[in-house]
C-alpha cells in the first residue's frame, strides 16, 4: 500500500473542511501548494484561487450561449467588487439563481460542486483584512478580464477557428490569467512575512510574473489538442505564418487518432512545427527556471516548498512534452501521480533543502547532474 508523503494538510483560516475537500478536488497539484504555505497566507490564496477557477469554469463552459456566459461572468466580477453594506443583496440573489442553474448543466462533478459553492466563496472573500481583499480583488479583476478576452475572440466555439493574433497577444493574455497571480503571491509575502526572501522585492516580483506565465505557457502547450478542437488557437497568427503553417493544418494534424500513423499531410505539418514547438518548449523552461530561482530565494520552509512545486512538476510535464514532441497534438501529457508522490518523498526525506529543490529541479528538466 502505498501512503501519503509526511506532510501534515493544515485547515486554513476561513475555510472549513468541506471547502478544503472541494479545494483539493478542482486542483490537484495547488492544492497541495497551498497546503504548504504558512497560515497567514492560505485563506487569500484559497479564497482567490476557488473564485478564478469559478470564473475560469463559466468562461470555458462552450456548450452554453456564449451571451450567457458573458453575463454570468459580468455579475460574478460585480460581485468580487461590491462591498458588503446591504446594496449587494440584490446582486447575491441574482448569482445564486444563475450558479445554481449554470451548475445543474455541469457534466463535472467537482466544476458543478464548485459552481454550486459560489455563493459561499464570495461570503468568505470579504472575510479577510481590507489590504488582502484588496489584493484578490485585483488579481481577480486581471483574470477576469483575460477571460473575457478569451471568450470574446474563441467564443464561437468549434465551428470557427481562431488564433490569437500576435506574440504580444500572448504575452499580454498570460500575464492576465496567470503572471499578475506571481505579482498577487509575492505582494501577500511582503505584506504577511516581512525579510521573508534573500532578492529584493522588485526582482521577486518581476521573477514572479515570469514564472506565472511560464505555467500558463505550459498549459497552452500541454492542452493545444483539445483547444484546436474546441475552435482555440493559442499559437499566435504571426508565429505560424513565419513557420509556413496555419491554425487549420494544426486542427487537421491533432485529429488525427493517435494509435495510428498520421498521413502525409499531418506528418509534414507536425515536422514543420517542431522547431517552434521547440523554441515554445525552450521560452516556458526559461520562465520555469525563474520560477526555480523565486523559491530558491526564499528563506520560510513551508512557502519554499509550495513555491517550488509547481515548477518541479511544470519541468517534469516540459521535459515529458519534449519526449512526445510535436505529436503531443494528439495526447494529454502529465506528469503521472506516482511520479508526484515520489517527488514529495524525496524532497521530504531532503528537508526541502535548496539544494535538494534545486537538483530535483534538473532532474525532472531532464539535465545532466554533476
Amino acid at each position: 500500500m502505498t501512503t501519503a508523503p509526511p506532510f501534515r494538510r493544515q485547515t486554513g483560516p476561513g475555510l472549513n473542511r468541506q471547502q478544503r475537500l472541494l479545494l483539493s478536488r478542482v486542483s490537484r497539484s495547488f492544492d497541495l501548494s497551498i497546503r504548504l504555505l504558512p497560515k497567514a497566507l492560505q485563506a487569500p490564496v484559497a479564497i482567490g484561487y476557488l473564485l478564478a477557477r469559478a470564473t475560469d469554469t463559466v468562461a470555458d463552459t462552450s456548450a452554453l450561449p456564449l451571451a450567457e456566459r458573458q453575463a454570468l461572468l459580468d455579475l460574478m466580477k460585480q460581485a468580487i467588487h461590491t462591498p458588503t453594506d446591504g446594496s449587494e443583496q440584490h446582486l447575491q440573489l441574482q448569482i445564486h439563481g444563475l450558479t445554481q442553474a449554470f451548475a445543474a448543466q455541469q457534466t463535472n462533478p467537482h466544476e458543478r460542486a464548485l459552481m454550486q459553492a459560489l455563493p459561499e466563496c464570495l461570503a468568505l472573500l470579504h472575510t479577510l483584512s481590507e489590504a488582502d481583499l484588496a489584493s484578490v480583488q485585483t488579481v481577480l479583476g486581471h483574470i477576469t478580464q483575460g477571460q473575457q478576452q478569451d471568450m470574446t475572440l474563441f467564443g464561437h466555439g468549434p465551428e470557427q477557428l481562431v488564433a490569437l493574433p500576435t506574440e504580444t497577444d500572448l504575452d499580454r493574455y498570460t500575464w492576465l490569467v496567470a503572471g499578475c497571480v506571481g505579482e498577487f503571491w509575492t505582494e501577500l509575502c511582503g505584506r504577511h512575512l516581512p525579510g521573508y526572501a534573500l532578492l529584493p522585492q522588485d526582482e521577486m516580483v518581476h521573477i514572479g510574473r515570469q514564472y506565472g506565465m511560464g505555467l500558463q505557457r505550459l498549459n497552452i502547450i500541454r492542452d493545444m489538442g483539445a483547444d484546436l478542437a474546441d475552435g482555440r488557437c493559442y499559437w499566435p497568427q504571426e508565429s505560424l505564418a513565419l513557420a509556413g503553417l496555419t491554425p487549420e493544418w494544426l486542427a487537421k494534424a491533432a485529429r488525427w487518432p493517435d494509435d495510428s500513423p498520421p498521413d502525409q499531410s499531418a506528418a509534414e505539418t507536425l515536422q514543420t512545427l517542431r522547431p517552434l514547438y521547440t523554441q515554445w518548449l525552450d521560452l516556458t523552461q526559461a520562465q520555469l527556471a525563474d520560477g526555480m530561482r523565486y523559491a530558491l530565494a526564499l528563506k520560510p520552509l513551508r512557502l519554499r516548498l509550495a513555491s517550488a512545486l509547481p515548477a518541479l512538476i511544470g519541468a517534469r510535464t516540459v521535459a515529458l512534452l519534449r519526449q512526445a514532441g510535436p505529436a503531443a497534438l494528439t495526447q494529454r501529457v502529465k506528469m503521472p501521480r506516482h511520479e508526484v508522490r515520489a517527488l514529495l518523498w524525496r524532497i521530504a526525506l531532503g528537508l526541502g533543502s535548496p539544494a535538494v529543490l534545486g537538483r530535483e529541479f534538473r532532474k525532472l528538466s531532464g539535465e545532466p547532474l554533476p
